[in-house]
């Protein structure tokens, strides 16, 4: 309603123009309740012609015909039909703008040479029309340009958008392919240097026991933390590998996280609260990724522990967390490792906040907070 209301004031001030000329013309005819109807209707019509531009171009050529046949107000008659012929012609209805420039035209001329007084000149008629007609070929040719820069910026801006979206898909591709050739560099350097300690560790530690001798508690250390490595190196690898992390991770796969949590020894428990919803990707591998993490450190620093996973789905929020009985105790120093560092990153550029704390009674507890109905 407020894009019509200019279009609305126009027609009312062309309708005022029109009976102040009509009141004005010495020649024109004395206004009656039809002619004062005819331009109500050619406002009306203005005023809904950005919704129904045929249309109101229609009303407001007939009604201007009939005020000009009637009242021969002048040109001012022609003011209202130039207007829809122009809009018209912008909205790509370019032969109804023609065909009511010429309907117009055409009778208006027809109206001056059959009231012309005998001694008038045809020139002042013939000038008249030229007016017009140049008027209306300007409005025609107005709106066709008009309509052509409109389609021209759309152009543009469909190009500037897919132009964005192509340098997004390039930027993910040369990241994936950065990634490729990081897990390459790594594979060839790291994972022959590690499988080579392993295997002759192993070997030694076969060794002493086969002589009957007890193997060293440092060979012991080297055989564990070479495995260690390479199970942590085939994951950061598998990672690296990975066309998205949204497309592998999420919520929807905890417990399967907590499966192979327990294949290493620890048990852990898993509670879900609440609906899901849709969502986020982002969010959705944040979570599994916090969870994921917090496990790591159970199984790495907790030592003899059970670990709880609770996650709860709320219209406004996503809270995940982890719980452990270890032996972390408040006493302790907690000095934050790559790993709490990384959480801490993650969940901040998400907007979230992330607390951990150990408890009165020994453990650890890891509660990250994700906002779901605000900007992020």
């Amino acid at each position: 309603m407020r894009r019509d209301l200019p279009y609305a004031l126009g027609g009312l001030a062309l309708g005022v123009l029109l009976l102040g000329n009509a009141a004005l013309t010495p020649d024109a005819a004395t206004v009656e309740v039809l002619d004062v109807a005819l331009i109500l209707a050619m406002a009306v019509a203005l005023a809904g012609c950005r919704r129904y531009p045929v249309v109101a171009l229609g009303v407001v050529t007939v009604a201007m015909l009939a005020v000009h046949l009637r009242v021969h107000p002048g040109v001012s008659a022609a003011f209202p039909v130039l207007g829809t012929v122009y809009l018209a012609a912008w909205r790509g209805h370019r032969s109804a703008a023609v065909v009511a420039s010429l309907a117009f035209l055409g009778c208006f001329l027809a109206r001056d040479i059959s009231v012309a007084p005998p001694g008038q000149p045809g020139q002042v008629i013939v000038e008249r029309t030229a007016l017009l007609f140049g008027w209306f070929v300007a409005a025609n040719v107005a709106g066709l340009v008009g309509r052509q820069r409109r389609a021209y910026l759309e152009q543009v801006e469909q190009r500037a958008v897919e132009a964005e979206r192509t340098r997004e898909e390039m930027a993910l591709r040369r990241a994936g392919e950065e990634r490729l050739r990081i897990a390459r560099d790594l594979h060839d350097s790291l994972t022959h240097s590690i499988s080579v300690i392993k295997v002759q560790a192993g070997i030694a530690v076969h060794l002493a026991r086969k002589h009957g001798e007890a193997p060293s508690a440092a060979l012991l250390a080297i055989q564990e933390a070479s495995g260690a490595a390479m199970r942590e190196l085939r994951t950061t690898l598998d990672v690296l590998r990975a066309p998205t992390d949204a497309d592998r991770v999420g919520l929807a796969r905890v417990d399967e996280l907590a499966e192979r949590t327990r294949a290493v020894g620890v048990p852990v428990q898993v509670t879900v609260t609440g609906q899901r919803g849709n969502l986020p990707d982002e969010v959705d591998q944040a979570g599994y990724r916090v969870i994921q993490e917090a496990l790591t450190n159970v199984a790495r620093h907790a030592g003899p522990a059970t670990a709880h996973i609770q996650v709860e789905y709320a219209p406004a929020g996503l809270t995940v967390a982890v719980t452990d009985d270890g032996r972390a105790s408040p006493g302790e120093p907690l000095t934050p490792g790559v790993g709490l560092r990384g959480m801490r990153e993650r969940v901040s550029a998400l907007g979230g906040t992330l607390r951990t704390s150990a408890h009165d009674d020994h453990g650890f507890t890891v509660r990250a907070t994700f906002p779901l109905d605000g900007p992020r």
